[in-house]
């Protein structure tokens, strides 16, 4: 698999990232450690999880794979922190928690460090300044060696951005959002404000949430996540007209390739400007191994532009002059 450069970084990463919202919950030990080896097999590096992941289960059953099923210095590990869900504040990225979240992380990956270290979501409450402190104490102590930000708005991003070089300190290097042929909000101001700052966009869900792959365009399966009680609302934002006619403009694409259409839109989104790794989930070693084999796939330009169009985002002022 082919290795990308992480934003303004050192860091090299495959460009193709493993998700694990759902170890631990829907994915068991067994079938985790069957994608963790496949994955790696592939020459996949970038393992991607959160401390709210499961309640942290899911750094858990990654600590406990690390070693056993592949070394830890073959993996680059990317953590998140500031998401409290279970607390009315929601959203907390004081330097207290943060510094918390990130020991009980690294105890729960049994591991001294983590690779990249993402603010989870913007906290309103919090100074800014304070947060980004408490980030390079992270880093000038050893526990984080690169730093990001997920679910920034363009301007959040950009002010996290600007702070960081003004201090002259260690640059954020990452933005992971949420970017797929169904979700393209990112583009208007998001992607613009990181690709200023030199940071490598990372989307979450570039499959739309499952939509994309086109299992839902006869129904919910039994075993799919719109079927799970834990995602069935996750899901079934994007189960709507706008993304039928999408989806049937991928199954499209995919007939005349000779391809999935899990294939066709990881495709799409992997070569966007700016991106560096999609981030995929799987419950299955089957469903990994379809999107390792997506891989190989490189969209012709007259399918890249008509998928475009396609699924085109609305702009308006500011974006487009009057």
């Amino acid at each position: 698999m082919e290795q990308r450069v992480l934003g303004h970084s050192g860091l090299m990463v495959s460009r193709l990232a493993l998700g694990t919202m759902t170890w631990g919950r829907d994915t068991d030990a067994e079938d985790a450690a069957a994608q963790l080896k496949t994955f790696t097999d592939a020459g996949g590096t970038l393992i991607d999880t959160a401390d709210v992941y499961a309640d942290g289960e899911s750094e858990m059953l990654i600590g406990t794979l690390l070693e056993h099923v592949v070394p830890r210095d073959d993996v680059v590990l990317a953590t998140k922190a500031a998401v409290v869900p279970h607390s009315p504040r929601r959203r907390d990225a004081s330097r207290g928690h943060l510094l918390r979240a990130l020991d009980g992380s690294l105890r729960r990956l049994g591991t001294d460090y983590v690779d990249l270290w993402h603010l989870h979501a913007w906290d309103p409450q919090t100074p800014l300044e304070e947060t980004l402190s408490a980030v390079e104490t992270a880093i000038t102590s050893g526990r984080v060696r690169y730093a990001g930000v997920s679910n920034y708005s363009g301007w959040q991003t950009a002010k996290a951005a600007a702070w960081q070089l003004a201090r002259g300190s260690a640059r954020l290097v990452s933005a992971q959002v949420e970017y797929s042929l169904v979700e393209r909000g990112v583009e208007r101001e998001v992607v613009p404000a990181a690709l200023d700052a030199g940071l490598g966009l990372l989307p979450w869900s570039p499959l739309g949430r499952g939509v994309l792959t086109g299992k839902y365009r006869h129904g919910t399966p039994a075993d799919s996540r719109a079927a799970s009680p834990h995602f069935e609302r996750f899901v079934g934002r994007f189960l709507d007209e706008r993304s039928a006619g999408i989806v049937e403009a991928v199954a499209t694409a995919a007939d005349g390739l000779g391809v999935s259409p899990l294939a066709v839109s990881l495709a799409w989104v992997r070569d966007r400007p700016g991106v560096v790794a999609p981030v995929i989930g799987a419950r299955t070693v089957g469903q990994l191994i379809g999107s390792l084999q997506a891989d190989e796939l490189t969209l012709p330009t007259e399918i890249r532009l008509a998928l475009d169009d396609v699924s085109a985002p609305k702009v308006s002022y500011p974006d487009h002059a009057p």
